[in-house]
């Protein structure tokens, strides 16, 4: 197993302030895993709905809750989503005996059941793949091509990791996401999913897919909706602000997984990948999430002109506006829309995230830094 520091302290701080904690995230990334870490000597305080012992004992919730003590952790709670009302009532309880940690994939069903029976009462932990920092700066490229799904980036080999890329996308659509009440038929689904690795890294256009699947566009934003709600995919969301230029308005869409969009792709090995059309398309994605993992901004956007300025991430984060481009080259350049971005956008600082080995400054506010240093912590941005 790997160590995973920044997400448990981070999960840990939740507990220790809140009385109930959702750790959400996609299917097998580790949240059982993450879960049984603080609660190894929970015996009867752990619930796992997948074991059908632990459903009969939750058949009156009220009576087999009540009484625990300690934290209480109930796993794919998406199965038993009439337990909520029970929760409230025992989360609210004065002195409290209790906290309880619920764990989900997150759909929005389960999303909508949180929000609407424990608004103010829980607090959402998003846990995602394996990051920069936890894998080694060392195996940056075996993390990009496989991806941070933990069986497939331990895989004894690349050929391995795939099969089971493929084995988890097949079983994703054909089970999982009907059980998380995504009701759209799973071959459409996974027929627009394959679509979606072509426009990877790409602004948002519903007409084509539409066209292409014979489906209006409200029915393909639903798709999407739907698959963002499942933490694959990210709509990173454009920035508006009150200036003079026409700006792009529709969401760029990413693969928040790279070893999943390469198994769409059909890219098993580093030798395809580095000849591959979309190499520049997938360290945008792949660099974009782990920057994301690293930064934890409180906001993040993308900034796009009509004119051809464009942004690759704008994060704020304590009031300061910094923006990132990722670059796929040995030695990246300032670009026009480098210094279009820090002048009208305000940047408090840029950073260009590139594979290379050396840091360095490009003119005064705009440096470039080796993602290598995504394994570093404090943060620099």
């Amino acid at each position: 197993m790997l160590a995973r520091p920044v997400i448990e302290h981070r999960l840990e701080r939740a507990l220790a302030r809140s009385r109930a904690v959702a750790l959400l995230g996609p299917r097998q990334v580790g949240k059982t895993t993450l879960a049984h870490r603080f609660a190894a000597n929970a015996g009867i305080n752990y619930f796992d709905l997948e074991d059908p012992a632990a459903l009969a004992r939750l058949t009156e919730p009220m009576t087999a809750l009540r009484p625990l003590r300690g934290l209480v952790v109930i796993d794919e709670i998406q199965r038993r989503p009439e337990l909520f009302p029970a929760l409230r009532v025992l989360i609210d309880r004065m002195p409290a005996p209790a906290k309880f940690l619920i764990l989900g994939s997150a759909a929005p069903a389960l999303l909508r059941q949180a929000s609407e029976s424990l608004a103010g009462r829980i607090e959402i932990v998003e846990l995602p793949g394996i990051a920069v920092h936890e894998f080694g700066a060392g195996r940056i490229d075996e993390l990009w091509l496989r991806g941070g799904l933990p069986l497939s980036v331990t895989a004894a080999c690349d050929e391995d990791s795939l099969a089971w890329r493929r084995s988890y996308i097949r079983l994703l659509f054909e089970r999982d996401l009907p059980q998380l009440g995504i009701g759209s038929a799973a071959p459409t689904l996974l027929r627009f999913w394959n679509m979606l690795a072509h426009v990877h890294a790409n602004v948002w256009n519903a007409a084509d897919p539409a066209r292409s699947l014979g489906v209006s566009e409200t029915s393909v934003r639903r798709y999407l909706d739907q698959l963002t709600g499942a933490y694959l995919v990210r709509q990173l969301q454009p920035w508006h602000e009150n200036l003079a230029k026409r700006q792009v308005k529709a969401p760029k869409i990413y693969f928040r997984d790279s070893g999943l969009l390469h198994a769409l792709l059909g890219i098993g090995e580093h030798a395809a990948l580095a000849v591959h059309p979309r190499l520049g398309a997938s360290w945008e994605g792949f660099a974009l999430e782990e920057t994301l993992k690293f930064a934890q901004p409180d906001e993040a956007y993308f900034w796009a002109t009509h004119a051809g300025a464009e942004l690759d991430l704008l994060m704020i984060k304590h009031a300061r506006r910094v923006g990132v481009e990722f670059k796929h080259a040995d030695a990246p350049r300032i670009t026009p829309s480098m210094r279009i971005a820090i002048q009208d956008l305000r940047l408090d600082a840029l950073y260009v995230v590139y594979p290379g080995p050396l840091r360095y400054r490009l003119d005064e506010s705009i440096e470039a830094v080796p993602i290598a240093e995504l394994a570093q912590a404090p943060p620099w941005i």
